[in-house]
């Protein structure tokens, strides 16, 4: 029996690399909308880097509040393109990465960090376009004593991440892609995107159809009222 809490799964499914470099032109909104809104965004983690969007495999690490010992083995393990995606159980009292951190993870080719927890050192993220996303900064340190677990099922910001899922971020957030899905879903993405293409263009120039407005707004019992309201 392994020892749950404290072991690491040395093998995970990845996806290809023509996979990743097509999700690397999809945004996030996309994504959710596509997953009916309630699956996909990390709500509460932000971009702390200056610019730069994130498309990788997900390298999973549950930790312990405050504790980078297994954040530290995911770097040593990461293939050029992981994302390393952390559950620190959304505290912010101890960072779980720094700039060092960051310099040991581009030296991998990782592709990015998504913390739910802390960084600190910011104004090195900051300055950078080495992505992160992270649900708070502290100068407060980490311990490194474990216990942790790296590839299993983790929640980050409410969301589930399995080892090898796709990851994307932007200036919108994080979202989450399951990897036995991801084809299917770009599918209903580009359908998604010729749609908006063409009410941009139809915006741009006057002539989109808004009847939908009213319409729905008849259909919920909204009541359309002549004259103006009287205290």
């Amino acid at each position: 029996m392994s020892q749950q809490g404290f072991r690491i799964f040395m093998a995970r499914k990845r996806p290809t690399a023509d996979l990743l470099t097509r999700y690397k032109e999809v945004v996030t909104p996309h994504i959710s909308d596509n997953m009916s809104r309630l699956h996909a965004v990390a709500a509460g983690l932000s971009p702390r880097h200056r610019a730069g969007r994130l498309a990788g495999a997900a390298l999973t690490v549950k930790t312990r509040p405050g504790d980078n010992l297994l954040v530290h083995k995911a770097i040593d393990m990461a293939l050029p393109g992981d994302v390393v995606v952390v559950d620190a159980g959304g505290d912010v009292t101890n960072a779980i990465v720094g700039e060092i951190m960051l310099r040991l993870a581009q030296s991998k080719g990782v592709a990015g960090f998504v913390i739910d927890g802390a960084i600190r050192d910011a104004a090195a993220f900051a300055a950078g376009d080495f992505p992160v996303y992270a649900r708070g900064v502290t100068h407060r340190g980490p311990y490194k004593d474990g216990p942790g677990e790296i590839n299993v099922p983790i929640s980050v910001g409410g969301m589930l991440v399995r080892p090898g899922d796709i990851i994307v971020g932007d200036e919108d957030g994080v979202a989450v892609v399951p990897l036995d899905e991801a084809e299917e879903l770009l599918e209903r993405i580009g359908d998604q995107q010729l749609r908006e293409e063409r009410m941009l263009r139809e915006a741009a120039v006057g002539t989109a159809d808004r009847a939908w407005v009213d319409e729905t707004l008849r259909l919920k019992g909204c009541e359309f009222i002549e004259g103006r309201y009287e205290v």
